[in-house]
């Protein structure tokens, strides 16, 4: 039977509809500007950061260098000359422009820098397969700037990672601005589709992005309550407090810099040792290093013991189940926890 209630029922969802339509066309119709030309992996990452914000997903990307054209676009990125949020403006090449991320980096930013460091938040709690509280996103935050921004932000800005003079002994050719940039229609090739190009640079940059935000979240992250209770507990495993052991293994090494840091009543510098299990079921006794990504370290294992494997690394220890001692001192392996942790006592 058709009512009254059914017509404004009806009236109501096409009421909806259209406003769902609106949206989706108001979302579509929005506009990111960048150069056309050759494209970089910068421009590429900003994009797609973009493309993951509210306001910018399903944004169409206008590739031009006409000045009328740009001032069309709601937002304009790497192109233009001009930084200025307030009216959506990203550009770093103006010679005025010296922007880093924060007062703790030196290097400039990038229109990937920039998009990021206005945007990022949103897009990688967007982008995330877990919720994350605000701690935990700031966390993130800074540490997706350490470890994949600033790259781009390098690159793109001519920044050397090494002095000047020292000329590197190998090529490198497969980092992500190669990637990109072998993207690009070659000087014989007058055929090539350049807007699909530069999407595939665009989700090659964004793929790198977020497959390091699935590795922080899934993976980083959870490991930092396993180093917290490690160090909290260590004098449980030695009296020292100098040996930490890890309940299983898992990268340890950028947790424990980092809440040494934020020990401020705790004095961890006299951690030397940090044993846990590895994947073989057997364990590893590894020397902590003087930073994470060092291999030099505080205390290496003693140099009789380097570079001897097995029965007859036992033999020198007076341990048993020894398996090796690394030539350089920085990492040891035992059968059983208890001949890991002697091992890491004796090395004391």
């Amino acid at each position: 039977m058709f009512t009254v209630r059914t017509a404004f029922t009806r009236i109501s969802r096409l009421t909806t509809l259209s406003l769902m339509s609106a949206t989706k066309k108001q979302k579509m119709s929005l506009t990111i500007g960048t150069h056309d030309g050759t494209f970089h992996a910068d421009e590429a990452l900003a994009c797609f950061l973009l493309h993951n914000t509210e306001k910018y997903q399903g944004a169409s990307i206008v590739r031009t260098r006409k000045p009328e054209l740009l001032a069309e676009c709601d937002i304009v990125v790497d192109v233009g000359a001009v930084y200025d949020p307030e009216t959506n403006k990203f550009d770093h090449h103006q010679r005025t422009f010296d922007d880093t991320f924060d007062d703790k980096h030196s290097t400039k930013l990038s229109s990937a820098g920039l998009v990021y460091k206005h945007f990022g938040r949103e897009a990688l709690r967007r982008m995330s397969k877990r919720e994350l509280s605000a701690d935990v996103l700031e966390l993130v935050y800074q540490r997706i700037y350490d470890s994949v921004i600033e790259g781009f932000d390098g690159v793109d800005n001519g920044v050397s990672r090494y002095p000047a003079d020292l000329v590197p002994k190998y090529a490198d050719s497969t980092h992500i601005a190669g990637r990109v940039s072998r993207l690009n229609p070659s000087w014989n090739d007058k055929d090539a589709d350049v807007p699909i190009q530069f999407m595939k640079a665009v989700r090659i940059t964004g793929d790198e992005v977020s497959s390091q935000l699935d590795n922080l979240v899934l993976s980083w992250l959870p490991a930092r309550d396993i180093v917290a209770n490690s160090i909290l507990n260590r004098k449980s495993v030695h009296p020292s407090g100098s040996i930490l052991e890890l309940e299983t293994a898992c990268p340890w090494k950028d947790h424990f810099f980092d809440l040494e840091k934020d020990n401020e009543g705790d004095d961890t510098s006299g951690i030397l040792y940090v044993i846990f299990p590895d994947s073989a079921g057997s364990w590893r006794v590894q020397a902590v290093p003087t930073q994470p990504t060092s291999f030099q370290c505080r205390k290496f294992m003693p140099e009789p013991w380097r570079g001897v494997r097995d029965q007859a690394l036992s033999e020198l220890t007076g341990i048993e189940g020894c398996i090796f001692t690394h030539a350089n001192g920085f990492i040891g392996g035992n059968r059983t926890r208890e001949g890991a942790l002697a091992m890491a006592v004796a090395s004391l």
